[in-house]
């Protein structure tokens, strides 16, 4: 939302009129810190995960929000619809991967290794979010391509926990 708030805020992305809010100096100040807090508490042990349970239905709503914000021309029914699968889905399934993620690292290293996950996904939140804005079609592909990546390392990671039926 913020990238998308700074675009609105210096002209380089249309809004629809109902959004208009999320391009003033206001919304743009105020996404700003809320930014800087969760991008610092995600480097706290303990607190990241805690922050994962908050955030992930907030992705859900956030991501309807961006989605509906930039369909200007289309009717309500199909602009819902198409936000809340789309911009909702995507957003509440990247970040309960990334959750997922960072709960397995947890468990595996004491939360140490949770600083690489906050790392990786401040780094795909801001290409990706630059991206839509230049190349959605591409940014789209790469969140396919990142997702299957991630389920894939998901399904890996609780394989190898997982003791084989053999031993006692």
């Amino acid at each position: 939302m913020l990238i998308m708030s700074g675009a609105a805020y210096t002209g380089h992305l249309s809004l629809d009129d109902n959004f208009a809010w999320l391009g003033t100096p206001s919304a743009l100040t105020m996404l700003s810190v809320a930014a800087l807090a969760e991008i610092l508490a995600y480097y706290v042990p303990g607190v990241d995960n805690l922050l994962d349970s908050l955030a992930t239905p907030a992705a859900l709503v956030a991501g309807t929000v961006v989605s509906a914000a930039v369909m200007t021309d289309l009717p309500p029914m199909v602009k819902w619809t198409a936000a809340v699968i789309a911009g909702g889905g995507v957003a509440g399934l990247t970040q309960g991967v990334t959750a997922m993620l960072r709960a397995k690292s947890t468990i595996l290293t004491g939360g140490l290794g949770n600083s690489v996950i906050a790392t990786a996904e401040l780094g795909g939140a801001l290409l990706f979010s630059l991206l839509t804005l230049v190349a959605p079609l591409a940014a789209l592909a790469l969140v396919i391509l990142f997702l299957w990546l991630a389920i894939r390392l998901l399904r890996q990671l609780f394989r190898a926990a997982r003791p084989s039926s053999g031993q006692k």
